[in-house]
């Protein structure tokens, strides 16, 4: 079953997508490399698709590429006491480590290394960039911004600062743990998230040797403005750029 087209066919197998038959049909359809999402999912959920993978494999009589993806930093909002708020164009929202319940004029944001980073004209993501704040006024415990695009704020959504450098790893303790798993389950590719400088890369790759090889997911800024540097950690003892 050669296949000679230079593009690959990535699927994340999810609980949909498990089932043997299924991944079976999914390979027969061309797919070569197939993702598990470390976001979501246990450690068994996780060792039964990659048995599956590798049994599929054997069949086959074809490689089959297995990539791990990590979850990376998960930094969110906290809770609101009456559910959702609305957040309208213009007016001023505060963020804070106060871990009380918010509501339309505030909400806690949990993650003190944002509030190191932040500075006026700084801009904060919500929702998958569904709204836009746009920092004010700021210390170590808080945030007071504007609203510049508006929207239904829930709790527990993600914040996303894309201009600031956050003093943070792109290695969480569950990214660790992770890692070990698929590494042990003999993943080919990790694909790291949240990375913002060349060091993120570095860190990974001392854990990781020559076990497998390093997607590296550009999602920040900071990381396209030193793609050169994150190019030349990711190649060594790769084999190649990723």
């Amino acid at each position: 079953m050669r296949r000679t087209r230079n593009a690959k066919i990535v699927a994340t197998l999810g609980p949909a997508s498990s089932d043997k038959a299924v991944v079976r049909s999914l390979f027969l359809a061309g797919v070569d490399v197939f993702r598990l999402n470390f976001s979501h999912g246990s450690a068994d959920d996780h060792r039964q698709r990659f048995n599956a993978l590798r049994e599929l494999e054997a069949e086959m009589g074809r490689p089959i590429a297995i990539l791990a993806d990590l979850q990376g930093p998960k930094l969110r909002v906290g809770v609101f006491a009456n559910g959702p708020v609305t957040l309208v164009e213009g007016a001023v929202f505060r963020l804070d480590l106060d871990r009380a319940a918010g509501d339309v004029n505030r909400v806690s944001l949990p993650h003190a290394e944002i509030f190191a980073a932040l500075v006026p004209g700084a801009e904060l993501l919500l929702d998958d960039g569904k709204m836009r704040l746009t920092v004010e006024r700021c210390g170590k415990v808080f945030a007071e911004t504007r609203v510049a695009v508006g929207g239904v704020l829930s709790e527990r959504k993600g914040v996303n600062v894309p201009g600031v450098v956050l003093p943070i790893t792109a290695l969480t303790e569950k990214d660790r743990r992770d890692l070990a798993l698929a590494l042990e389950l003999g993943a080919d590719w990790i694909a790291l998230s949240f990375v913002q400088r060349p060091e993120d890369v570095i860190e990974a790759r001392a854990l990781i040797g020559v076990k497998a090889a390093i997607i590296v997911k550009l999602e920040k800024p900071a990381a396209i403005q030193c793609l050169d540097e994150i190019v030349a950690v990711t190649r060594r003892g790769d084999g190649g750029a990723r």
